[in-house]
């Protein structure tokens, strides 16, 4: 089982989310807790009010709302029963047994998951501390989830790569309906990964061939603080027709990816730590080149932006680490990893090599020579230089004088 938690900025928003996928067939609301009425004789406007009774009893809080979803295995196709134990089993494990949440099965993805809508302000109007509770209580809460329920471990079977990253391709234009495919992708992008800037966030987004869009400074979009979300080619270059924010279920607008920015800054330093151990692991092969850098962080899962001025001239390099789903700026990790710092490192591990090459074939020419040399005198005669036995060797006969 793998848990995700996010906190949206609206409780209405949040609730409209998964009620629109019961409108469209794609989703039921499967359980409640701790409300007035049951489910089946509530609509929409029963639930929000007793989420926003309790809301009101502090007002000073600005994160009231938390939404989370579990995700399992495509062959764990559980009944209803099991999946609200499941489910209740979880919030109380972090916290939230006696608050009011609302359960929502949804069917409109490769693997069965379910959405919880909850809010973290009690009875008595103080509000449930929140931090780092995905890392802290509810990454203990799914490991007892899921042996009590007898679930597949998410980071212990292939099963985890199948629901964590089920998009594949890039999306390509004409082949599917714009709004719809790029809604999938901000689906499951969005809120599983961590990032803190909008470029960041395109930076992900670029590997699906969307963009998200603040349009030309000075535009009425810019000016207003509008999004637009986009379909681009492999060279960055936005098709088709742009998409509004707003119009997109669950409204990803500007202001929700900038909630996104604050709430991510608290959870980055394991997945620093994560993403400098791959590239570690990267600069211990020796690369030689910029490319073949990014050829094996690919192999790894990493994805290499490099970011570039107007002329063409790389300034930065950012890392998309698809594995733990998390961005981060090369400077953000320290001086050695931003494109200065590896550019001097890839030049100084190619001198070497050159160096070393060179050394290789100086070596060889040398033993090379030493061996022709040591050849030439073993074959080679020079008269005069013989060694002839004594006994070998003719008298002379002495010449008669006359007399």
């Amino acid at each position: 089982m793998v848990a995700r938690i996010t906190f949206p900025a609206s409780i209405s928003e949040t609730l409209n989310y998964n009620e629109h996928k019961v409108q469209k067939g794609v989703a039921i609301c499967v359980a409640e807790n701790n409300f007035l009425l049951p489910i089946t004789a509530m609509n929409f406007y029963h639930k929000l009010d007793w989420f926003n009774q309790r809301n009101k009893l502090n007002e000073r809080a600005t994160t009231k709302t938390m939404h989370v979803s579990l995700n399992f295995s495509p062959s764990e196709n559980f009944p209803v029963d099991k999946l609200n134990s499941i489910a209740q089993d979880y919030m109380e494990r972090i916290g939230f047994g006696d608050q009011p949440y609302l359960v929502y099965q949804h069917k409109d993805a490769g693997h069965p998951h379910l959405h919880i809508v909850a809010t973290t302000i009690r009875g008595d109007g103080t509000r449930i501390n929140t931090h780092n509770i995905g890392r802290n209580q509810s990454e203990m809460a799914r490991k007892l989830v899921e042996e009590k329920h007898g679930l597949i471990k998410a980071r212990t079977t292939s099963n985890e790569l199948a629901l964590a990253a089920p998009i594949q391709n890039r999306l390509e234009y004409g082949k599917s309906e714009t709004k719809r495919s790029i809604a999938n992708v901000l689906k499951q992008t969005i809120n599983l990964y961590n990032y803190v800037s909008l470029a960041q966030f395109n930076a992900i987004l670029s590997k699906f061939g969307v963009k998200a869009d603040r349009g030309k400074e000075g535009s009425f979009t810019h000016r207003k603080n509008g999004l637009l979300y986009r379909m681009i080619d492999k060279d960055g270059q936005a098709i088709g027709i742009p998409i509004k924010a707003s119009s997109i279920a669950g409204k990803p607008t500007l202001a929700y990816l900038e909630n996104r920015f604050t709430l991510n800054e608290t959870n980055r330093d394991v997945l620093k730590l994560q993403l400098k151990n791959s590239l570690d692991n990267c600069l211990m092969q020796r690369p030689t080149s910029l490319d073949k850098m990014i050829q094996f962080l690919s192999s790894q899962s990493v994805q290499t932006v490099l970011r570039q001025n107007a002329e063409g001239r790389i300034y930065g390099i950012t890392f998309v680490d698809h594995k733990n789903r998390s961005v981060f700026n090369g400077s953000e990790l320290g001086k050695e990893y931003s494109i200065v710092g590896l550019a001097k490192k890839l030049k100084t591990e190619k001198q070497k090599v050159i160096k070393l090459i060179h050394t290789e074939q100086k070596n060889a020419e040398k033993s090379a020579q030493q061996m022709e040399g040591l050849v030439n005198d073993l074959l080679q005669t020079e008269p005069g230089t013989q060694h002839i036995p004594f006994q070998l060797k003719k008298k002379k006969r002495k010449k008669q004088r006359g007399i």
